[in-house]
């Protein structure tokens, strides 16, 4: 019987391993870089060792070191979570090696799955090995891990070579594995999964299908448990396929088998060999504990014969810190509170307070929806999503509100397309125009403007804000009566609730402050002084950084002085995990390029200046 686990991850992984491991009563062991020796996943953990550094590569990349760390505090298990090292067979056989249990499958089930060129031959596909106009649109795609990293679509030849690049660079530094492959790009497929766990005892459990169609980046969005609107043949020949791969390696513990459907015909993709992120829509569905199924079955446990039968539906969201209409650039800062209405769950990594950095994924959190029906879980979570509480960067809340309401997926006529069809209607700005004045209200309370002359009315207040990337201005004063606003009825007003009359119709805004950032209801705005201060002007040109992050590449050759072509690329820029092509607004000549790889850079530094002109 397993005593002590270590999670060899991070974040809200770790987090919800940890909380399966205190249900069956099994002490926990986290691991953790620099940056997060305070973060939510060591502060759940009955023990914690440092892994020294901060990039991915020098901590949870390092098996060797984690090995240790299990060791030195009394571990007896270890468990991968998903990403990093938990589809890298040699981590597998060092834990194993170590007299550790490895909760997961056996190495060489890793290795013939886990590599996606290595599993696609063994069902009998081979990646492209020449590319030609005629095969286009392509897929470049990382060999190991998942999550979107290392991908990239190809739709002219001449994009391939920087396509292969730049996965290959992603995938080294996200998995510690820069293989890649090409392989052809269905347009408009639905990306549609089975859940299985295998036992040491003959046993495979195929759990039903998911959906996980709404991807941005090839990473997912949405995932929902069953696959809408698919065919019951369909249904069972994917259940039937994921079996047979499964067997195949004689597979044990939790895994995915992944496929596009298109046409109403499978096309394999790949096996994932650990937990997936969305496991928690099957769990909803079959009543099942994936975690403490995966722990049973590495003690040796026989399943049952039968799973247990489906009941409902439940859809996951995945919560980031990124503005989607800023081509979904990741967000930093403190996360000041989150906090969801009682009848979902919330997994997380992050508690009120704590800081959102550049080193790793932007996922805040996922939130999951179980209702007797697909109409009902789709209500319950939107209703859920509306009335979190979310104080802290810029996320995709909006997006993900609209994209459950939106025609097509409430139809579940979805496909991975969809967001590049749709994306500009999803993100346009919707602030509620009573924001400002509300959180105007608030700040406005208990200051009296009257002093000795209370027989006077005030003039006008002016505040200004910043809401969803527009300026507004709102005008209040202070009566006799209290506050009021032209066109409104104040009907309360203190620091943390408004509630003001419209037309006759009554509404309540919660308000909280921190610094000069204002949160009402669900909007985000930032207080602007009085009067706009002078700001320093960047030279026309100047490409400036999108978010926090590091520079991890500069182009080949470029130098001060050196012609550009507009789309040029000019700087890599790796944040989250993610690496963003940073390039030349128009043709011109490079005149500045003041940073190298390596350096960290904060949000709005200056990256290189492009002065316009002929090429």
């Amino acid at each position: 019987m397993i005593q002590t686990l270590l999670v060899a991850n991070r974040g809200e992984i770790a987090c919800r391993i940890f909380r399966t491991c205190r249900d069956l009563g099994i002490r926990t062991v986290a691991v953790h870089s620099d940056p997060d020796e305070h973060a939510l996943h060591t502060r759940l953990a009955d023990a914690a060792v440092r892994l020294p550094g901060a990039a991915p590569a020098d901590t949870y990349l390092r098996g060797d070191l984690i090995v240790k760390a299990a060791l030195a505090a009394g571990a007896d298990a270890v468990h991968p979570g998903y990403g990093f090292l938990s589809e890298n067979p040699g981590f597998a056989r060092e834990v194993r090696d170590a007299g550790l249990t490895w909760i997961g499958p056996a190495p060489e089930a890793i290795e013939a799955m886990a590599s996606k060129t290595r599993a696609k031959r063994l069902m009998g596909l081979e990646p492209l090995t020449e590319v030609t106009e005629g095969d286009l649109p392509v897929l470049v795609k990382a060999a190991a891990g998942g999550g979107g990293r290392g991908m990239r679509i190809v739709r002219r030849l001449d994009d391939l070579q920087a396509a292969l690049e730049g996965a290959r660079a992603e995938a080294a530094s996200a998995f510690g594995d820069g293989e890649v492959f090409v392989e052809p790009y269905l347009e408009h497929g639905r990306h549609v999964e089975v859940q299985i766990l295998a036992d040491t005892h003959g046993t495979v459990w195929p759990l039903g299908t998911r959906d996980c169609s709404l991807q941005r980046r090839h990473q997912k969005v949405v995932e929902e448990a069953p696959a809408p609107a698919l065919p019951e043949r369909l249904a069972e020949e994917l259940r039937t396929l994921a079996v047979r791969a499964a067997r195949a390696v004689s597979y044990v513990g939790a895994g995915t088998v992944e496929f596009l459907v298109a046409e109403g015909r499978a096309h394999f993709l790949e096996m994932n060999t650990r937990l997936q992120v969305e496991h928690p829509v099957t769990e909803a569905v079959f009543g099942l504990d994936l975690v403490a199924e995966q722990i049973r079955v590495a003690e040796g446990h026989a399943l049952d014969k039968e799973p247990p039968r489906p009941r409902g539906h439940a859809i996951e969201v995945r919560l980031y810190a990124e503005d989607p209409a800023r081509d979904w650039a990741p967000q930093t800062g403190t996360l000041h509170r989150l906090a969801l209405p009682s009848g979902v769950r919330l997994d997380t990594g992050y508690g009120d307070g704590d800081p959102i950095g550049v080193h790793y994924d932007p996922m805040l959190a996922k939130v999951v929806a179980h209702a007797p029906t697909r109409a009902e879980a789709i209500r319950r979570l939107v209703g859920a999503l509306e009335a979190a509480v979310i104080h802290g960067p810029v996320t995709n809340r909006d997006l993900l509100v609209r994209s459950l309401r939106h025609e097509e997926f409430t139809s579940g006529r979805m496909d991975t397309g969809f967001y590049d069809r749709h994306l500009p209607a999803l993100t346009a700005p919707a602030p509620d125009p009573l924001a400002p004045l509300a959180a105007a209200l608030a700040g406005a309370h208990g200051r009296s403007r009257f002093g000795g002359w209370r027989n006077l009315p005030s003039q006008d207040q002016l505040k200004r804000y910043e809401a969803a990337g527009e300026e507004t201005e709102v005008r209040y004063r202070h009566t006799r009566e209290g506050l009021a606003a032209d066109g409104v009825r104040v009907v309360h007003a203190d620091a943390r609730t408004v509630v003001l009359e419209v037309a006759g119709v009554r509404r309540s805004f919660e308000v909280a402050r921190y610094g000069d950032e204002v949160y009402v209801n669900a909007d985000r705005l930032r207080a602007l002084p009085r009067f706009p201060r002078p700001e320093a002007q960047l030279a026309p040109g100047s490409l400036v950084a999108p978010m926090p992050g590091t520079v991890v590449r500069v182009a080949d050759g470029l130098r001060v002085g050196d012609a550009v072509r507009a789309g040029d690329p000019v700087v890599w820029l790796e944040a989250m995990k993610m690496q963003h092509r940073i390039t030349a607004p128009a043709a011109g000549t490079l005149t500045a390029l003041p940073v190298t790889p390596g350096q960290q850079v904060e949000l709005g530094a200056l990256l290189a200046v492009v002065e316009t002109g002929p090429s």
